[in-house]
């Protein structure tokens, strides 16, 4: 259920990511009067799943999720029209068009991918407004995962300084870290204070790793609600209980529970739980997946968080600040793929991975918020000056638009096609590369 919950979030996004990308150029496109023939969600190589013709253009649906498009006129794009080419430009046409036209139309996807996430900005901050976890609140510590381990981190640590100074926000830290901006880390382990130098070659294994395997927080397991014939309810655990061991192993915090359930999978044991003061030791039978059907309290209503809320007002320049941190800050995420300590193998994922980021239950502010980030990569990819991407297009309107020469129509086509030779190339290898890591 939860692999199809993510893969309906999935679809769904990527659906309202790529119609708002491809109505951006449809938009600047009959606004200058340039005939559109097709709008396509999704890709339709030999048949489409439906169709409908509304005046000049055929809006349909393909069934290869690999993208969507739009023809337009006298444009050498993916559909390789090489016959409408070979005839005398027509008015309508892309092609007959001032090159200032021709970049808006083809920079019009980019700029509503970024307006999109904006919106979702502005609404998001003035719906929920924006909360911030500052690591010094996390009263009971880190998880120090693998990699945390391998840097000297210990589960319970209390990171109290990075490069000698204070940290701010969890989430901060942990884009610093990614960002190979940590040299030194300081932290309190049982009243002492411990510095931990930080290796030259931990940046490539954050980034390989995707950023898990790290550091988490610690909170402890108390109950929020539950689910359907929940084993948990069933032997006598109320909302509020916290949970502190299993099968007579003490399990004073989430992570050890989540380690040690598996263990008794299927069994009766005892639940050893902490309500009002005093701890209750109840039968229970884990379930054969080795859960107890219970849901957990949200850490961020343990722990004291930081709530900046906004005005509808105030929302629109913050989201829209938003926006432009998000769009500058993943380029230069992007830029740190070619770092020698990077693999690429490791660092690069496809559709698996991009599931992967959505929450196995319906969130919907979950959702929009990685639509909205979704949207900034969609934007930042296709603005990359490589042929067959929006990017690619632009670079050559800006060389026509410098030296006032039109490129050769069949560079173009050449270009066109080693362009969506290496995106094919690059598609297949990143879903490759998530259904290996599957395996491994």
């Amino acid at each position: 259920m939860e692999i199809l919950i993510k893969t309906l979030q999935f679809f769904l996004s990527l659906s309202i990511l790529i119609i708002i990308h491809e109505y951006g150029h449809f938009m600047f496109a009959r606004l200058f009067n340039i005939r559109v023939e097709k709008f396509y969600l999704f890709f339709n190589p030999w048949f489409s799943l439906f169709k409908i013709k509304r005046g000049e253009t055929v809006y349909g649906m393909g069934w290869l999720p690999l993208g969507g498009y739009v023809k337009i006129s006298g444009m050498i794009d993916e559909s390789m029209d090489k016959e409408q080419m070979k005839q005398p430009p027509k008015p309508y046409e892309f092609r007959s068009k001032p090159a200032w036209q021709r970049l808006l139309v083809m920079v019009g996807g980019v700029l509503f991918n970024v307006l999109l996430a904006a919106l979702i900005y502005v609404f998001m901050l003035f719906i929920s407004g924006e909360r911030h976890m500052p690591v010094e609140n996390l009263k009971y510590g880190i998880v120090a995962e693998p990699l945390g381990q391998e840097l000297g981190l210990q589960t319970g640590d209390h990171i109290i300084a990075l490069n000698g100074e204070k940290p701010g926000y969890f989430m901060s830290m942990i884009r610093d870290f990614a960002r190979g901006d940590v040299q030194e880390v300081t932290v309190l382990r049982d009243g002492e204070i411990v510095q931990l130098p930080v290796p030259e070659d931990f940046f490539g294994k954050i980034i390989s790793g995707r950023g898990s395997s790290f550091v988490s927080v610690r909170f402890p397991f108390i109950v929020q609600d539950f689910l359907p014939d929940s084993p948990a309810r069933q032997a006598g655990v109320k909302p509020g209980d916290r949970i502190v061991g299993i099968g007579g192993i003490e399990t004073p915090f989430f992570t050890e529970f989540a380690t040690t359930i598996g263990d008794f999978a299927g069994q009766e044991t005892t639940l050893l739980v902490e309500r009002d003061g005093k701890r209750i030791e109840m039968d229970i039978t884990v379930a054969e997946e080795g859960r107890i059907g219970a849901y957990l309290k949200d850490p961020s209503e343990i722990f004291e968080t930081e709530i900046k809320s906004y005005s509808f007002f105030e929302a629109i320049p913050a989201g829209i600040s938003k926006a432009y941190t998000t769009t500058r800050d993943y380029f230069r995420d992007l830029g740190l793929l070619f770092r020698p300590e990077v693999s690429a193998r490791d660092s690069l994922g496809g559709f698996i991975t991009i599931g992967s980021i959505f929450s196995p239950t319906w969130d919907w502010a979950h959702f929009w918020t990685m639509t909205a980030f979704l949207s900034i990569i969609l934007a930042v990819m296709n603005i990359l000056p490589i042929p067959a991407l929006d990017g690619g297009h632009v670079m050559f309107l800006m060389y026509e638009i410098i030296t006032g020469r039109k490129p050769p129509e069949k560079f173009m086509e050449y270009a066109q096609i080693i362009g969506m030779a290496l995106l094919l190339t690059l598609i297949l290898f990143v879903n490759l590369n998530d259904v290996l890591r599957l395996f491994r």
